[in-house]
């Protein structure tokens, strides 16, 4: 069958469209399932994450998807505490990024923004972590995971959900919060996340725009290793 398609349109496929489209059909598979980037909106994960911070997520850390699904090929890992994951929210299928906090079985309890990790007390020390965005009413906090040690911010003078629990972390799920724990919509409202819902790892920010200037570039978290 002869082509009605005229020159110019032939010589556009041939030439742009058709390199195009078979350049999309192998690197965006590759995207879903291999390596991604995720951009932060909120202050949620404040000081670890800034807004406008532009992240690195590593998809295969856990496991191997199918492309453009959350079905599992193969598992190889699991979230350990302490990490930073990206997720599908339970609530609303929302993108989120939190650390992970409760592993499958742990008891999660938290006292006026003192965590407790299956009845023992998290320990907390004095952090300069964040020290620019801290004022009245703030305080930042290195907080000593069991086997992790990050910054966290408190916000007092901010209504927020600074005690709740005992929770035990069902099986195959993970109890996820906000590092900014006053100021973080996370498992404390929504509930803990199934280990299919969990899309990847992330530990570095590529880069970051500061929304609050007109998107100036932040030099000093090029390649930046989150806490």
């Amino acid at each position: 069958m002869k082509c009605l398609l005229p020159p110019t349109a032939r010589r556009l496929w041939r030439e742009w469209l058709r390199p195009l489209a078979l350049a999309a059909a192998v690197v965006l598979p590759l995207k879903s399932s291999l390596v991604e980037w995720n951009y932060i909106p909120s202050a949620s994960m404040v000081p670890s994450l800034l807004p406008g911070d532009l992240v690195w997520v590593n998809k295969l850390a856990y496991d191997l998807k199918v492309p453009f699904t959350t079905w599992h090929l193969a598992q190889w890992g699991a979230p350990q505490r302490g990490e930073v994951a990206v997720f599908y929210s339970p609530a609303d299928g929302t993108r989120l990024v939190k650390r992970v906090i409760g592993l499958p079985g742990d008891v999660i309890e938290s006292r006026q923004d003192h965590l407790y990790v299956n009845g023992a007390p998290v320990a907390y020390t004095a952090s300069s972590a964040g020290r620019e965005i801290a004022g009245a009413g703030v305080i930042v906090a290195e907080e000593d995971l069991p086997g992790r040690k990050h910054p966290v911010m408190i916000q007092l003078q901010r209504p927020a959900l600074r005690t709740f629990g005992p929770v035990r972390v069902p099986p195959g799920c993970y109890f996820m919060m906000g590092d900014n724990r006053d100021d973080s919509h996370d498992s404390r409202y929504f509930g803990c996340v199934p280990r299919q819902r969990i899309i990847g790892r992330t530990a570095t920010v590529l880069a970051s725009a500061d929304p609050a200037h007109g998107l100036r570039p932040r030099g000093d978290r090029l390649l930046r290793a989150i806490p």
